[in-house]
């Protein structure tokens, strides 16, 4: 039986409008899941986590970060990309909000983190030589399990059809 809300099947196909609309939700469907932006995925104790982020892979972009943001939704953040493998030093002095900072080798080995880093400060931070560093919301490590040994991937964003 199907819901009042819901119209049946013999009225979709007495209702070419109806039927025109639910032909295009359905073919649209699989372009709508293929087309996810950039993320980083993290494989950690057996499960995947999969995380959209913003990519700073410019001086320019890496220098702005996620200042004056005042939220940042779970299962969001920002990856920092590097060419060279090195130390890399992160402060949050116009950053609105805690932020985890996740390390990476460039195997893709997790080979830091830094926990709910403070808001508003030049302090230093750094989790040791890597090429690519994600940012989440503070807290977000350590409520999915994340630690040091981990794999963390890339994953860029389909090329658009032409």
């Amino acid at each position: 039986m199907t819901p009042d809300f819901l119209p049946r099947t013999a009225d979709i196909a007495r209702r070419p409008t109806a039927a025109l609309l639910a032909a295009l939700v359905l073919a649209s469907a699989p372009a709508c899941a293929a087309a996810k932006g950039p993320q980083v995925v993290l494989e950690s104790g057996g499960k995947s986590l999969v995380v959209q982020v913003e990519v700073a892979d410019t001086p320019a972009k890496r220098e702005r970060g996620l200042m004056f943001r005042k939220e940042l939704a779970d299962g969001h953040g920002m990856v920092f990309l590097f060419d060279e493998e090195a130390e890399h030093t992160f402060w949050m002095k116009d950053t609105l909000i805690p932020l985890d900072l996740i390390f990476a080798d460039p195997t893709g080995r997790v080979v830091g983190i830094v926990a709910q880093a403070r808001p508003l400060t030049l302090e230093a931070r750094t989790g040791g030589p890597g090429r690519m560093v994600l940012e989440v919301p503070g807290g977000w490590a350590a409520r999915n399990g994340i630690k040091v040994g981990d794999r963390m991937r890339f994953e860029a964003a389909p090329p658009a059809r032409q």
